[in-house]
């Protein structure tokens, strides 16, 4: 498909993680078929990931803290475009818009709102590219959840004629069911790297555990993952979506605290293992009781290159699991292109905010867009 650069997007995600910020550009044909072009990607500073972390939670100051902390993101967004740019040897004048989602410290549905950090107007700014942002808000103000928004994405990109699931490994676990009869179910999960990252980087002082090396060493514990299994949120049933406001830190050490009379002084490897299997048990509990026909899962995000986690989940599931790589997508790149798809759906007026999916009243054309 050449590319018409008349009808190019590039989407921008910055997941819970925290990890990295990854850029990708789309092409779309006519018919509005979209395909990946290129890639960048850039690794989070340490002292904005710091800062981006403490503002999960209320301190002092946060609000001109969280504009400063905005504006650093768009900074860092504006590099990852001028590396795809650079990538794909086109000019800014190529691209008809970015959808950049910014980075959530706060989603508390159930309340009415959700609050992602951006400066759309900055990056807009930066790149002298259109910037299409803030996704999530009018999906909730029709009485959805605002998450998962990659849903509508996924079906556009990895339906076929029978039924399907895409399981997105990020911060949190996500899957999207893609029926046979055309229906679309999506969900959060629950935690998938989050609690690992946070757990690794707290007793080796390692961003993440690569490979799953870490937990694989160690033994998972029964009594610790029967107790976090047993918390009401997986119990919910869909629509849902969850966070940090959920899963944290702290609940890891309630949870600790609570399962036999544990302690955190717990063998922390074997509490890493527990982890991976709480990621594993929770995602593949979700696909049995949604999607219990499902023939195959296709894998995306930074869990989809964890050895030791897809292992799990090849043990707790039925169907075949295979990486979005295989279908045309590579993993690490599906949240991105994503939202460049959301992007150009708000251009196109096409709705993306699915009821079915988020709980709203109707179907909403989500983002705002900011000219440069």
């Amino acid at each position: 498909m050449p590319l018409n650069t008349g009808k190019a997007y590039i989407g921008i995600m910055s997941g819970t993680s925290l990890d990295a910020v990854d850029a990708v550009l789309l092409g779309f044909d006519e018919s509005g078929r979209a395909r990946a072009r290129a890639g960048a990607s850039i690794a989070m500073p340490p002292a904005l990931r710091r800062e981006l972390l403490a503002l999960n939670v209320s301190g002092p100051d946060e609000l001109g803290r969280a504009v400063l902390a905005a504006a650093e993101l768009a900074t860092l967004y504006a590099g990852a475009v001028a590396g795809v740019l650079d990538s794909a040897g086109l000019a800014a004048a190529d691209i008809t818009a970015i959808g950049a989602h910014g980075q959530t410290v706060r989603h508390r549905p159930g309340l009415g709102y959700t609050i992602q950090l951006n400066a759309p107007a900055r990056l807009a700014e930066l790149t002298g590219i259109d910037v299409v942002a803030d996704f999530r808000s009018r999906d909730i103000a029709a009485g959805g959840q605002g998450a998962p928004l990659v849903p509508a994405f996924h079906a556009a990109q990895f339906s076929t004629e029978r039924t399907r699931v895409v399981l997105n490994l990020g911060g949190i676990a996500n899957i999207t069911v893609l029926r046979a009869d055309g229906g679309i179910l999506g969900f959060d999960t629950g935690p998938a790297n989050m609690l690992m990252d946070a757990w690794i980087q707290r007793h080796l002082g390692r961003a993440y555990d690569e490979d799953g090396a870490w937990a694989a060493s160690g033994r998972p514990l029964p009594g610790l993952l029967e107790n976090m299994l047993a918390d009401p949120w997986f119990a919910l049933p869909p629509p849902k979506s969850t966070g940090r406001d959920d899963f944290n830190p702290a609940w890891l050490e309630r949870r600790l605290a609570e399962a036999a009379g544990m302690s955190t002084e717990a063998d922390a490897a074997d509490v890493q293992a527990t982890l991976l299997q709480l990621t594993a048990q929770s995602a593949a509990a979700a696909i049995r009781r949604h999607a219990g026909d499902a023939e195959d899962v296709l894998v995306c995000g930074g869990g989809a290159c964890n050895g030791a986690l897809l292992d799990a989940l090849r043990a707790a599931l039925p169907c075949r699991l295979s990486s979005t790589d295989e279908h045309g997508l590579p993993a690490q790149w599906v949240e991105a292109a994503a939202f460049a798809w959301l992007a150009w759906c708000h251009d196109m007026r096409r709705p993306a905010g699915l009821p079915e999916v988020t709980g709203a009243r109707k179907p909403t054309i989500l983002g705002c867009k900011y000219l440069a």
